[in-house]
């Protein structure tokens, strides 16, 4: 579905992704992990538009997509969440899904003036299908909470249910659970899981957790330094020695030349 062809990114004389190159499949849930500063984010911010790419090809369904810029990739089904949950606070978690969709009748001033009940219909729909996202990510007791109250795991369901008021294809998730308790991060992992199976969400998850890992991704690709350094099933990633080494210096290659 999604294929990133020798992608880099520099800054400066910094290079955060360093040749990458790597492919994810329609309907999986691939696992991303890697040390800090192994440029899996800045890699996510170059495939959702976020950054332009300094050179390399990212394509989606066979077609380039190198550069396009958020809003063009919302339309095509490509969304991202982020480590810090970018919520609307002041406004209810109702409210903050029904934003999402493009397009809406309220959004232009001569529909204000002479469509009020066509807004009025569908902002009704929208408040419908809202609620259905609640219910399905259990926190539906939420509805009429203002966001900026919500705990960390919380927001991350927010976010989570954002891509779920539009016809996503693959969402980028990253560290979905930083911050987040156990009982919501095994929630939000329920979320995923019945989103792949049931509505054939494809996901690309970067994570720390790597028992979350484990329950949800294959396969897993490793990254260091900007590279892609392995791919695999987690077990085979946690027994691959450059992994061993580019998370903790040592291994059996440093034991050897010791």
């Amino acid at each position: 579905m999604i294929v990133i062809n020798d992608v880099h990114k520099h800054f400066g004389g910094f290079h955060a992704v360093d040749g990458a190159t790597l492919s994810i499949e329609k309907g999986s849930i691939t696992g991303l992990i890697g040390p800090n500063g192994a440029g899996k984010s800045t890699l996510f911010n170059v495939i959702a538009g976020v950054l332009p790419p300094t050179s390399g090809r990212v394509s989606m369904d066979g077609q380039d997509i190198t550069g396009l810029p958020p809003h063009a990739l919302f339309h095509k089904g490509l969304l991202r969440t982020f480590q810090i949950a970018h919520e609307f606070s002041s406004m209810t978690v109702r409210e903050n899904l029904m934003m999402v969709p493009p397009r809406q009748s309220g959004e232009t001033l001569w529909n204000t003036w002479f469509r009020r009940k066509a807004i009025r219909a569908e902002e009704a729909e929208l408040a419908d299908k809202a609620d259905d996202v609640l219910e399905f990510l259990t926190i539906d007791h939420l509805a009429d909470e203002r966001a900026g109250n919500l705990s960390g795991g919380q927001k991350k369901l927010l976010e989570l249910g954002r891509t779920m008021m539009v016809e996503a294809k693959i969402v980028f998730l990253d560290e979905v659970g930083a911050g987040v308790n156990r009982t919501l991060l095994n929630t939000i992992g329920d979320a995923i899981q019945r989103l792949n199976r049931e509505r054939g969400y494809t996901f690309v998850v970067i994570e720390h957790d790597m028992e979350f890992i484990g329950r949800l991704c294959d396969p897993v690709i490793c990254m260091a330094e900007g590279k892609v350094l392995a791919q695999g099933t987690l077990d085979e990633i946690k027994s691959n020695e450059d992994v061993i080494e580019a998370y903790l210096g040592t291994g059996l290659k440093n034991k050897e030349m010791a």
